[in-house]
């Protein structure tokens, strides 16, 4: 079922496409490939606007697809095969985030099928655009499963070389409402990366043990004694390359226990971000007002400024390759 959910500026139409399987419903946005709301057991479970206007002038990529490039690259610079490129600056600041100010997540997809439970979006991404080589043609499917979970799928082809690192900016809130401090959130990495006071990789990969970023066991966002300054707007390494599939990275338990999703994906990495700085001025979903840690963001992707970091992930893709990603949402 689709309808017209707003028009841009230049009349361009916004459409919204409902997806409904057994305990789950999404709402896909053909602007960003934002899934506006995502509902377990009739509740939302996910931070969105009712209107176009949010998303345009206030939303921090709520569901949305950042690209070409999701996450950080210093100073928007990196060099391939000889030669230096300049991305396009996140306004107010030094350095490259999430694709650019008019990357993936501000692009009208196309609708190339659709059924009850599943729609496969369509974007192509013309050489560059927001400083980036190369054509890409950028594919997302979203599939609501029998088993309760929400599959994301990417694929990407390239006529040149080009990094290409997609995600989902899903923010998640099991509750449904208030915070997520209370939230239980396990994450299966051993390793993850320090951060400079940009939130730039230093390049060091930091053991988690004996860390408030130590979640292998699982423990609340809340911070606990002595951690009052920790920060949590980082990768967590679950691998050094991606994998051919869908191997367990993380789960979010609710504050009272009653609702669990499994994060399993193909990326090597996840990008936790509680949304400490979060500070929405207008309504959300249902007219609930969004502040700090009011959901927080479980970023499947390649290491952030991997194309500057020969240590990190692999990021290039080459003309007659495939990019391709996998991630499920398991709800239970």
């Amino acid at each position: 079922m689709n309808r017209e959910f707003g028009r841009l500026d230049d009349g361009t139409v916004v459409e919204e496409i409902t997806l409904k399987k057994g305990a789950l419903e999404a709402k896909v946005l053909t602007f960003g490939a934002i899934i506006r709301d995502l509902r377990f057991n009739g509740k939302s479970r996910i931070l969105g606007f009712d209107s176009l206007e949010g998303y345009l002038n206030h939303g921090p990529y709520f569901g949305a697809v950042p690209g070409r490039c999701a996450n950080r690259i210093a100073h928007g610079r990196f060099e391939m095969d000889g030669q230096s490129y300049q991305l396009t600056l996140k306004p107010g600041s030094k350095h490259h985030l999430h694709g650019g100010p008019n990357g993936f997540a501000r692009r009208i997809w196309t609708i190339e099928q659709q059924d009850k439970a599943s729609v496969l979006l369509k974007y192509i991404s013309e050489d560059g655009e927001e400083g980036y080589p190369g054509r890409v043609e950028a594919l997302c499917r979203y599939t609501l499963t029998g088993s309760g979970a929400l599959r994301v799928k990417f694929t990407t082809t390239t006529d040149k070389v080009t990094p290409v690192n997609l995600t989902q900016h899903a923010y998640f809130n099991l509750d449904g409402e208030g915070d997520i401090l209370d939230h239980t959130l396990e994450i299966a990495a051993e390793t993850y990366l320090p951060v400079d006071d940009d939130l730039i990789p230093t390049g060091e990969i930091r053991n988690v043990a004996w860390t408030p970023y130590d979640f292998r066991d699982g423990r609340q966002i809340r911070r606990k004694p002595g951690e009052e300054g920790v920060v949590f707007d980082h990768n967590f390494c679950l691998s050094e390359a991606p994998r051919y599939e869908v191997v367990f990275a993380a789960a979010l338990e609710d504050s009272q226990g009653e609702c669990r999703m499994e994060v399993w994906t193909t990326e090597p990495g996840v990008q936790l971000y509680d949304a400490q700085g979060l500070n929405v001025p207008v309504p959300g979903l249902e007219g609930r007002r969004y502040g700090a840690f009011a959901g927080l963001c479980l970023e499947t992707q390649r290491w952030p400024d991997s194309v500057n970091r020969d240590s990190f992930t692999p990021v290039l893709l080459h003309p007659g390759e495939t990019y391709s990603h996998v991630t499920e949402f398991r709800f239970s």
